[in-house]
């Protein structure tokens, strides 16, 4: 997808994820903030060059740029994007770690408890507003944070889940209580089965480079 970029339809209603994250959290979060940087993005990359280019390509492109409008338009693009994949990480059904996912997490963590525990101490410990990631580095599963709107993508890591930190995550229904809202999300809303998903994009990206 191109510009003009458009707000992407949420997976699941807006009180679906009540009581973890309540449906008024959700209308603020995804009709203020996720649409005004879909809203502002377009206006950035209006006429420019990067108004042909697909969201992921635009965000790797200005990542690291020194230049003042890219990087306006590096911190839009990648909180739409950020955004986007947040809420599919985010499910009201329970799911369940299975198959090369729970190989993974077993080899890399030992238990699905201590990856919780270790996304749990990310997200907490990042300073100021930001996102806490598990991630598929080079073939082996870790646990990252970025600051803003930086993202692991943006660095070519395959990103399997992530939580928001941002206080407009979480401040309506946990005030300053970040570790509250964490723990709460992460016993009951993580989908497994998109990480299951993401997971097996790089086991296809890496047999196709192999053919």
């Amino acid at each position: 997808m191109s510009a003009p970029f458009t707000l992407a339809p949420l997976p699941w209603n807006e009180n679906a994820l009540e009581p973890t994250i309540s449906a008024r959290t959700i209308s603020f979060h995804y009709h203020k903030h996720h649409h005004a940087y879909v809203d502002t993005l377009n206006t950035l990359v209006k006429g420019s060059k990067f108004a042909d280019m697909q969201l992921e390509e635009i965000v790797r492109a200005t990542a690291k740029s020194a230049d003042e409008k890219e990087k306006k338009i590096f911190n839009n693009a990648a909180q739409v994007w950020n955004h986007d994949f947040y809420w599919r990480s985010l499910t009201p059904s329970k799911t369940e770690v299975s198959g090369k996912l729970a190989s993974a997490i077993a080899r890399d963590f030992g238990e699905v408890s201590t990856l919780i525990a270790q996304l749990a101490e990310a997200g907490k410990t990042q300073f100021g507003s930001g996102w806490a990631w598990l991630v598929s580095r080079d073939g082996k599963l870790a646990i990252e944070k970025t600051g803003n709107a930086m993202t692991p993508m943006a660095q070519g890591v395959n990103c399997l889940l992530t939580v928001d930190v941002w206080e407009h995550a979480y401040y309506l229904d946990y005030q300053n209580a970040r570790p509250k809202y964490l723990e709460s999300v992460l016993a009951n809303l993580l989908n497994w089965e998109y990480a299951a998903q993401n997971l097996e994009k790089e086991d296809r990206a890496v047999r196709a480079a192999a053919e």
